[in-house]
């Protein structure tokens, strides 16, 4: 008899270690650091600490702990910003305006073959760009159908096909800019001005795409050359099927004045980001308002009836349940453990684990723990929100500034995105393409690890200055 090993749902997942951290609220020893103004900010005095009471969790603490995480003030602002944007993408999406871009690209590269070697990477580098500046990652599902059929056209692999929008995404992800979702929560928990740091972000960006895209271009011109060293060779399933010739040959749309209108208003909106966020200081409902401008305005450029846009921003907000689902729970732990008088015990005993040793080697450590955290939290927003306010006062203990952890937490976050099986964006993603994930795994695993060598030495560097 053969036994199958299921991996947990997230959620699952979640509420197995909010149990877990109440039976340790009965063993772990209750204990605080002083906290000082530095620079403006909260910080923890790493010479203070002492032993104190604690305050184990009772069964009703742990039963009220979800809904409490569903209550906490900054979990609410943080669940509705993640809702507005997410329905101001979908209005954005039910418009037309990215698709019809990526199909008239598609169509020039399947039209003009003497194009075919910036296929891969100009793709990936829109997809990166999106990725980089707004986090795409539940919207790659749409291109997929797409870039298999465009792929299979010419003369490229499934793998190929799904490597374009799902790893270009995923780069953007890891080497985010201003991904609100990632960055602009991560920083807002440390406590640091949002969207400050943007600079060596920036060069994170490019090398991570450069590399990212030099890994996928060169595997897919391979292929191209020698169709047998795919690792779906021979799968029926991976044959350009008449679905996806339909999938490719479906819509003549042609670029509108109101699709650049709306594609001109989205870049103008991050533009409005970043100068509000710098110049003004907005924060989560300034930037929730901006959001849902954003998708309002779309939709009657667009010319949506009332019915449409409420349908599609009601259909993107219901994509991201699982996220905010995850958001609570994780901020039910921390709430949780915080009552019990037991984060900076935990933060003690980090520290006496990691302090001891160099800055750097603290900061690789980081990257390990938020990589391995992220295999049982792969949402960026729920990782943020149960990890930052521990590891932003750790890092202030070891000699760590809340800007490279941040940096470390999207580095450790965004790159097994593209892996692991707890993420549901992933397996969707596999699941559409007929692949199977052990294949994708054993395909991808060594491209990884080349891009954990740039993280590692990225995270080094900005540990070494002072980032």
């Amino acid at each position: 008899m053969k036994f199958k090993i299921r991996t947990p749902n997230t959620i699952v997942l979640l509420l197995m270690l909010l149990t877990l951290f109440a039976a340790l609220t009965w063993i772990i020893p209750g204990g605080n650091y002083e906290r000082v103004i530095q620079d403006g900010r909260e910080v923890v005095d790493p010479t203070t600490f002492e032993y104190g009471e604690s305050n184990p969790s009772s069964v009703i603490d742990l039963v009220q702990a979800p809904i409490k995480g569903f209550t906490d003030s900054y979990a609410v602002s943080i669940i509705l910003f993640v809702f507005i944007v997410a329905g101001a993408f979908s209005v954005i999406q039910r418009t037309g305006a990215f698709e019809v871009i990526i199909r008239k690209s598609a169509r020039f590269f399947q039209n003009n073959p003497r194009y075919r070697p910036v296929f891969v990477p100009f793709f990936m580098i829109l997809f990166s760009i999106m990725g980089t500046t707004f986090g795409m990652s539940e919207e790659v599902l749409v291109f997929i159908p797409l870039f298999l059929a465009l792929s299979h056209a010419l003369g490229y692999d499934s793998i190929t096909g799904v490597a374009i929008p799902f790893v270009g995404a995923g780069l953007g992800f890891a080497g985010a800019i201003y991904n609100p979702f990632t960055v602009g929560i991560a920083q807002g928990l440390a406590e640091i001005q949002l969207y400050s740091g943007s600079g060596l972000r920036f060069v994170l960006w490019i090398l991570m795409s450069v590399l990212g895209i030099y890994l996928i271009a060169s595997y897919a011109a391979k292929v191209y050359r020698d169709p047998t060293i795919s690792p779906l060779h021979g799968h029926e399933d991976h044959k350009r099927s008449p679905e996806q010739n339909a999938a490719f040959n479906a819509s003549d749309e042609k670029l509108t004045g109101s699709h650049i209108v709306i594609l001109i208003l989205f870049f103008a909106t991050l533009l409005m980001l970043i100068y509000g966020v710098l110049q003004w200081d907005w924060y989560i409902l300034e930037l929730s308002a901006l959001f849902m401008m954003l998708g309002i305005v779309s939709a009657i450029i667009a010319r949506l009836s009332s019915h449409e846009a409420a349908n599609a921003f009601v259909s993107g907000m219901s994509d991201v349940i699982g996220a905010v689902l995850v958001i609570a729970l994780s901020r039910s732990i921390l709430l949780l453990i915080s009552d019990a008088n037991i984060i900076d015990t935990i933060l003690f005993s980090l520290s006496s684990i990691i302090g001891g040793i160099h800055p750097v080697i603290s900061g690789e450590l980081m990257l390990v723990v938020q990589t391995c955290i992220n295999f049982v939290v792969p949402s960026g927003s729920g990782q943020a929100a149960l990890t930052i306010p521990i590891m932003a006062p750790l890092g202030d203990i070891v000699g760590i500034s809340r800007q490279s952890v941040v940096l470390i937490f999207q580095l450790g976050d965004g790159l097994t995105n593209m892996i692991i099986p707890t993420s549901g964006i992933t397996m969707g993603v596999l699941g559409m393409a007929k692949i199977p994930w052990e294949i994708w795994a054993k395909w991808f695993l060594p491209r990884l690890a080349i891009l954990y060598v740039l993280a590692f030495v990225m995270t080094a560097f900005a540990v070494l200055s002072g980032y």
